[in-house]
């Protein structure tokens, strides 16, 4: 068997932040999950998986330290399909190491795909996951297929996955102005004591929640923001009022810039509500969050927030400053942005999928580590799933979101790896 040559590829802008930063109590690992309809079969799974490592040869890769930066090195490791044993989001980089930076198990009839953020985003992985889907329900329900094979509706080329389209969309040429950061009001609580993340699921409809939001005159997006500032001001001590609440929520790049990477191409932006000057209804939150959401989300406030990231990167001091003196500065910046954020949401929408296949899946969940409460939302059909994860032990904020969609006559059911909620 020939040898493959080695292949060295740097890691884009965003993925650069994950290595310094990453421990037992925020691994920066996500899950996808594929609810499907049969039990998962393990060799057709694997059978699937070497299928879908043709399409994706950038995910055969190692996390190298080099003396300026970090790389992606290929490697002839392959991954293999093994059933669920580890906690959810459990560590996948380890610097000393080389293994691959994702994995796929299954439990009963459940694929999960975890993915250490360095290689890829939400979307990137959600990109491989369908392709995953599509080989391993096409072949074993290939008599389901006999007259024609669904088209696999994510057809990029390899050199178009492979882009770093954080490089390829930067105008910028000089250091924009810092940015203050403003101190966030901070959830407390007791950790687990193995670093045991708490995963909390909640699935509903998405046609009811719709239309709770139109009944607001506002989105699905907007309304659940709203609905999460409401959930953690009902457990925020009166002496902490006078810091607000910020959320960051991930913004998908591929949206603004013409790009099918399966690389991150993906940006944050903060999303923020002071309990101590405006009113706790909810109605008013739902105002400043639209407003807040169509202040950020405009072309011009994206163009230049991805500037902003990449302006530092392409400095050319920064260029020739030593690995490990710039994982120091990384750690000092990822500490600074942290006192301004309350808690993350993630929305990654609707997930489409081939109509020939969409009956064999019953849903798509997701979530990811998390050094703070986190909300992660995706549907599939009707099923909405809105999925938090935490690393503490209360679960007051949650009860609190949860309850509220009830009292609203919006029927959620529960699932969760706690032992009380």
């Amino acid at each position: 068997m020939t040898r493959r040559p080695v292949e060295w590829t740097k890691l884009d802008n965003a993925a650069k932040i994950f290595p310094p930063t990453s421990n037992e109590k925020d691994t920066k690992v996500f899950r996808f999950v594929c609810d499907m309809k049969e039990d998962i079969d393990g060799d057709i799974l694997q059978d699937a998986l070497d299928k879908t490592m043709l399409l994706f040869p950038f995910y055969r890769t190692v996390l190298r330290k080099g003396v300026f930066w970090y790389y992606f090195e290929s490697t002839e490791l392959m991954p293999e399909v093994v059933e669920e044993s580890k906690l959810p989001c459990s560590m996948i980089y380890y610097p000393n190491r080389k293994n691959l930076l994702f994995e796929v198990t299954y439990y009963k009839n459940r694929i999960n795909l975890e993915v250490y953020h360095s290689l890829t985003d939400g979307t990137g992985a959600l990109g491989f996951l369908k392709t995953l889907l599509y080989y391993y329900i096409t072949v074993k329900y290939h008599d389901d297929f006999q007259d024609k094979l669904p088209v696999l509706d994510y057809d990029a080329s390899l050199s178009q996955k492979m882009d770093d389209s954080f490089l390829k969309h930067y105008t910028n040429t000089k250091l924009p102005k810092r940015v203050k950061v403003t101190k966030a009001y901070h959830i407390q609580g007791r950790r687990t004591i193995d670093n045991r993340m708490k995963v909390i699921e909640g699935v509903m409809s998405v046609k009811k929640v719709l239309e709770l939001a139109h009944r607001y005159n506002t989105t699905l997006t907007i309304y659940l923001t709203a609905v999460f500032i409401k959930a953690i001001y009902m457990e925020m001590p009166a002496r902490s009022r006078k810091y607000p609440i910020v959320l960051s929520v991930p913004v998908n790049l591929r949206a603004y810039f013409p790009s099918v990477t399966a690389r991150n191409f993906f940006s944050t932006i903060n999303i923020k509500y002071d309990f101590s000057t405006s009113s706790d209804k909810l109605e008013d939150i739902i105002i400043k969050v639209k407003e807040s959401f169509e202040k950020e989300l405009t072309q011009d406030s994206i163009t230049a927030h991805m500037n902003r990231l990449l302006a530092l990167e392409q400095n050319a001091f920064m260029r020739v400053v030593p690995l490990s003196i710039k994982d120091i500065i990384l750690r000092i910046a990822d500490r600074i942005h942290d006192k301004g954020v309350t808690a993350t949401l993630s929305n990654i929408g609707k997930v489409t999928i081939s109509p020939e296949l969409a009956p064999y899946i019953n849903m798509f969940s997701c979530f990811t580590s998390a050094r703070r409460p986190q909300i992660a939302i995706c549907s599939f059909q009707d099923k909405l799933v809105v999925s938090f994860t935490s690393p503490y032990t209360g679960t007051d904020i949650q009860k609190n979101f949860f309850r509220h969609l009830t009292d609203e006559e919006v029927p959620v059911t529960i699932s969760t790896n706690a032992k009380e909620i």
